[in-house]
């Protein structure tokens, strides 16, 4: 029973996750396959060497080495692409932010599209973590939004308020996670383990910016589609029967590359920088923009800020 997690200071959550991986470690990894291969239809499509992983602040430089090996491997055998998947770390002194000019988007969905490119999406439900609202001028009522116009863009009694992840100081998707398969970075940007996540939802649920994505089916995407530059805490292919989110495209912007959404703004629209120097681009509009946030009256402080030229 050694390999049964008994850390007092544990969650409950946590402590029946951890006690299935202490019984797999002692049955070994044939024996615990055959052992909950009736789980559920999502633990059918993984193996037992992605059930018992450890979480990814548990794991060593050594153990996360071999899960991207192995991971590399899988998208090879199951989607004919050679990708690489690394891990990329905060950067020390950055915390990121964003900010958008309500003023100059006009709708046409350039940022969706590229987010669906770079992120690796499943193509036939042509997911994006962004949504771009056609809101009517003079009102902020989101839910009188329409996020399905198929009409030209701008209409000129329209405006239009791209939605995505608001990375907020307080997220109450981490709060409720049952098993911490989420959190807030240092930098701000608030990631999910994907080997982790159980699918509960709860996250999706408690996220007042439906900025969650639950994937129904294993993704369907062509292998020369791929985008073969992953991370493990963003664009890799997500499993199936686990949720994703909007991380602030961290595979480029720890490089010191800006947003795949930003890149594909035709208007300029989009800022986005390190909220702790006070010489960014987003900390210019902070200083003389009147910014906003959504549902500020939450007090979840988003990272996310709106503002329009007046």
């Amino acid at each position: 029973m050694d390999n049964i997690t008994t850390d007092p200071q544990e969650s409950n959550g946590l402590s029946r996750r951890s006690a299935l991986k202490g019984v797999g470690a002692m049955l070994g990894v044939a024996a615990f396959a055959k052992a909950i291969a009736p789980l559920t239809e999502w633990t059918q499509n993984i193996s037992a060497e992605e059930f018992v992983q450890k979480h990814y602040k548990e794991l060593t430089p050594i153990d996360l080495e071999i899960i991207l090996h192995r991971l590399e491997k899988d998208t090879r055998d199951q989607y004919g692409a050679d990708v690489t998947i690394k891990d990329y770390k905060p950067q020390e002194g950055v915390k990121f932010g964003y900010a958008l000019n309500l003023s100059v988007c006009n709708g046409c969905r350039k940022c969706a599209e590229a987010c669906h490119i770079e992120n690796n999406h499943d193509r036939p439900s042509n997911q994006s973590y962004i949504r771009v609202f056609e809101m009517s001028k003079g009102s902020m009522d989101m839910e009188k939004g329409n996020v399905h116009y198929d009409h030209p863009v701008p209409q000129p009694d329209k405006f239009y308020m791209p939605v995505q992840c608001q990375q907020c100081e307080r997220p109450p998707c981490v709060d409720v996670c049952p098993v911490e398969a989420t959190w807030k970075e240092p930098d701000g940007i608030v990631v999910v383990d994907y080997n982790w996540c159980i699918g509960c939802r709860y996250c999706e649920a408690a996220c007042p910016y439906h900025a969650r994505r639950f994937n129904w089916t294993k993704p369907q995407i062509s292998a020369i589609e791929i985008n073969p530059i992953q991370s493990y805490l963003s664009n890799r292919i997500r499993p199936q029967g686990v949720v994703e989110k909007c991380h602030f495209c961290l595979h480029r912007t720890r490089n010191g590359r800006l947003p795949a959404c930003l890149e594909a703004c035709p208007t300029g629209a989009r800022v986005f920088g390190n909220l702790l120097d006070p010489n960014s681009d987003v900390r210019q509009v902070l200083a003389h923009k009147r910014v906003f946030v959504l549902k500020e009256e939450l007090g979840l402080k988003p990272q996310f800020f709106y503002f329009f030229d007046v």
